[in-house]
Order: structure tokens, then C-alpha cells, then sequence
């Protein structure tokens, strides 16, 4: 990779570095979090060069591609079909205010017009064009947020050394590098993100855990220093309001803004890599899922969820006091799945309908479970019951005062009993919804 010493020396100083150990949020980034956290919705966009071969986001990695089979793909990308305006709208009709999109993957490509490297869209590809400029003219003409994903880790750049868990043996890399440059690098980059697009809603890290030691069963101590005093510091100099979350998969560091679980919800360990329970901080929260099974595109995935799987996501990580993160993987034209915004027109329905229930609101006092959700707004608390098998229902422990309860779709009332031991109520079959039955709890 070439860099280019005066912007890199220029970017990079333009302002003052300072530790984040002491970090307090400005009101500014006080005022973005609060908004994060009501938000509830956003869609992630994960698009490069990878999209050519259709095969996900980690196919260098994964077929053991060599860096130059691999620096042939700029070539065969061109999405002459890309229109940020139809994304941006397609985004605003499902609901979700605001977009994360990948900046730079593991693949070191970067998706935008950088000085700090020629291995960009804009030099490498016969569209030579920066997408995320007119991207972010959209979002900003729309009232979306716009985040960038950034990818801490790299399997094209030399000085991405020591190599981490991943990408290490994929051939025509240097056995060397220097570490320091990789991290000044990153620190030019994130500069030109924070400077040239507008306002920026937050950074979105990706890679940390490709640097842990891994024994087959647990991660264990980051092999190298990764800077974040220094990285965490330029940003909110640069964009105070600009939140910083990290895919660590750890307690927060210090200077971050929000916390993320990957295709788990916060608590649960699914996939093997979840947060541990004592690791979730007070942060707001951002779980992100696929819409199929794949990141990038993927021309086999066949693991499409239904309507009724991602509503419920919604809903599910609303309950546990989070936003979802909905991912799309874009073809190398530019265009998204019909089958992927058809989906996402279903939610933006549903949420046009029971929206109230969802943005704005907090987690509830209903231990979250696989029957049933809560969140909440003051002195209402919405029961979201997601298991329709059974007409009677019970939330033990349930001790608020009851003004009134009702459901909401009609306002009927909702026959119930509470007691010391907690709150008993029925739901008739003519009451039932089969992706989401909503009742609205008002307290004295």
C-alpha cells in the first residue's frame, strides 16, 4: 500500500491528540446518545469490491486469495446502477433513522476518495467515483444519520503487523511491517471521514478481536497496542457529537459512546463470540443482524428470514433496551435484492402502525424471554407477547400500581388479575396477532 508522508503528516496533526482515560462527553455527544438511543432502527450496509464474486465480505480470507489475484477485483467493479437516493429512501420507508455503511473493510479497500492511499474506488476502479459522497448529501437532505464502519484490522496493508488471527497466510505479504505507520494510517483515514462527508454520526470499529490470543475456546490479551487514547481522542476533537462504538465484544473502553453485540441480543451468547452478561455497560445498545445469513452479497445465501422473524427482531432488541442494526449486502451493480426490499418495506409498515410502542422508548420492567418483551415511555409500558400458543399468560413478580390496561391496536380492554405473586392476564383469539400482540400497561 503507498501512502502519501505529507497528508498523512497533515491529517494527522490538524488536531491536538489527547488521552481519552479522563474522557466526559460534551453535551453535544451527550445529545447524540440520548437520540442513538431512542432511534431504535438503522440499516448497515456492507459493499466492496468482494461484492464481484458474490461470495461474502471475508472471501479473501476465506479462499486464501492472493494479494495480487485479489487486486484484480477493482477492475471488474462498477455499479453504474448505485443510487443513494433510492437507498436512502428505501431506509426512510422502513423505518430506520439512520445508515452505518463499510468505509473499509478486512479487505484494506477503501470505499472512498482517501490521500492516504491509492488503493481506494476512485483509483483502482473504472467507476472512480467516491460513494459515499452523495450518500451522505442524501442522508443529510433526508434527516438520516450516517455512520461509517471502519475495519481496525487488514489483510492487504503490510504494516497491518503482527499479522492477527486472521488473513495471515494469504500469500504475496510481506513477512514484515511496521505497526506505527499502520496506526497513522488509520488515524489519516478516520480524518478524511470526519472531514469531508458533513456530519458524521459515529464510527463504527470492526477487527479488535483479530488481535486477541485465542486458545480454540477463549480469547485472551490484545497482542498489540491498538492507540484507542490517540484514534478516540481525534474523533470527538474533530466531531464531538460523533459516537464511537467498538466490535470488541467486551466491557466498553474508555471514550467509547455506545455498546454492540453482534447477532446476539445483550446477555445471550449464541454464536460463541456474545457478550458476557458483566460486560454490559450503561451505553446505549446496537444489536446487528443480517437479513439472510450473509454480510456482503452473497449470490448462494439462501437463508433469508421471514417478515414475521425480523419484525420480531425489532421488537426483541427494543425489549432488551437496544437498536437493531439490519444489514444489507448490495450487488456489485449497485443495486439491492428485491427480495431484501420487500422485507424491509414489511417492517416500515408494520412500524408506521405500532412505531409508538418502539422509537423513544426504553427498556421495560418485563424480564426479557422468548414469550414476551416490554419497553417503555413514562407511566405506559408496552407488553409485547410474541408466543400466541396459549390465551393466559403471567408475569411473576409484577408489582407496579395499574391504572388501566388495554390492547392497543383497538383500546379493548384486557381482562387481568394482580396480586402479590403478579400480574395474570387473557388474551382472547379474536385479541391474538400473530407477529406481535401489543398491550398498553398505563400506571397510576
Amino acid at each position: 500500500m503507498k501512502y502519501s508522508l505529507i497528508a498523512l503528516t497533515f491529517l494527522v496533526f490538524l488536531q491536538p491528540i489527547k488521552a481519552q482515560e479522563n474522557y466526559i462527553p460534551t453535551k453535544e455527544n451527550l445529545e447524540a446518545r440520548k437520540w442513538f438511543q431512542e432511534a431504535k432502527f438503522g440499516l448497515f450496509i456492507h459493499w466492496g469490491v468482494y461484492s464481484v464474486l458474490g461470495d461474502g465480505e471475508w472471501v479473501m480470507n476465506n479462499k486464501n486469495l492472493s494479494i495480487d489475484e485479489y487486486e484484480k477485483l477493482p477492475t471488474f467493479f462498477n455499479p453504474i446502477d448505485y443510487s443513494p437516493k433510492e437507498w436512502v429512501q428505501m431506509a426512510k420507508e422502513a423505518g430506520m433513522k439512520y445508515i452505518t455503511i463499510t468505509s473499509r473493510h478486512h479487505d484494506g479497500f477503501s470505499m472512498f476518495d482517501s490521500k492516504a492511499t491509492d488503493y481506494t474506488i476512485v483509483n483502482k476502479t473504472p467507476y472512480q467515483k467516491d460513494i459515499l459522497k452523495p450518500l451522505a448529501e442524501e442522508c443529510k437532505k433526508e434527516g438520516i444519520k450516517l455512520f461509517f464502519y471502519y475495519s481496525l484490522l487488514d489483510w492487504h496493508d503490510d504494516n497491518y503487523f503482527p499479522r492477527g488471527r486472521t488473513g495471515k497466510d494469504i500469500p504475496g505479504r510481506s513477512a514484515s511491517g511496521e505497526w506505527e505507520k499502520y496506526i497513522t494510517f488509520m488515524k489519516a483515514q478516520l480524518t478524511e471521514l470526519l472531514t469531508n462527508y458533513g456530519e458524521i454520526g459515529g464510527i463504527w470499529f470492526d477487527g479488535h478481536w483479530d488481535q486477541k490470543e485465542w486458545d480454540g475456546k477463549h480469547f485472551g490479551k490484545v497482542k498489540v497496542n491498538w492507540h484507542y487514547d490517540e484514534i478516540y481522542s481525534l474523533i470527538h476533537d474533530l466531531q464531538p457529537q460523533c459516537l464511537i462504538g467498538n466490535n470488541h465484544h467486551i466491557a466498553p473502553i474508555k471514550g467509547e459512546d455506545f455498546q454492540m453485540f453482534e447477532r446476539d441480543l445483550p446477555g445471550q451468547n449464541t454464536t460463541g463470540w456474545g457478550t458476557e452478561a458483566s460486560d454490559i455497560g450503561l451505553l446505549p445498545k446496537e444489536v446487528c443482524e443480517t437479513i439472510n445469513g450473509s454480510w456482503g452479497f452473497n449470490l448462494k445465501d439462501r437463508k433469508h428470514k421471514t417478515d414475521k422473524e425480523l419484525i420480531q427482531y425489532v421488537v426483541n432488541a427494543a425489549g432488551y433496551g437496544s437498536n437493531l442494526l439490519l444489514n444489507v449486502g448490495p450487488m456489485p451493480n449497485g443495486k439491492i435484492q428485491l427480495k431484501h426490499i420487500e422485507s424491509l418495506k414489511e417492517i416500515g409498515k408494520w412500524l408506521k402502525i405500532n412505531g409508538e410502542t418502539i422509537y423513544g422508548t426504553t427498556q421495560g420492567p418485563v424480564t426479557p424471554n422468548k414469550e414476551m418483551v416490554s419497553t417503555r415511555k413514562g407511566k405506559i409500558v408496552y407488553l409485547h407477547v410474541l408466543d400466541m400458543n396459549k390465551e393466559s399468560f403471567f408475569i411473576d413478580g409484577f408489582k407496579d400500581n395499574i391504572k388501566k390496561i388495554q390492547f392497543y391496536k383497538n383500546k379493548k380492554k384486557v381482562t387481568y388479575n394482580l396480586n402479590k405473586y403478579g400480574l395474570f392476564f387473557e388474551i382472547p383469539n379474536d385479541q391474538k396477532d400473530t407477529i406481535d400482540t401489543i398491550i398498553e400497561i398505563t400506571l397510576k
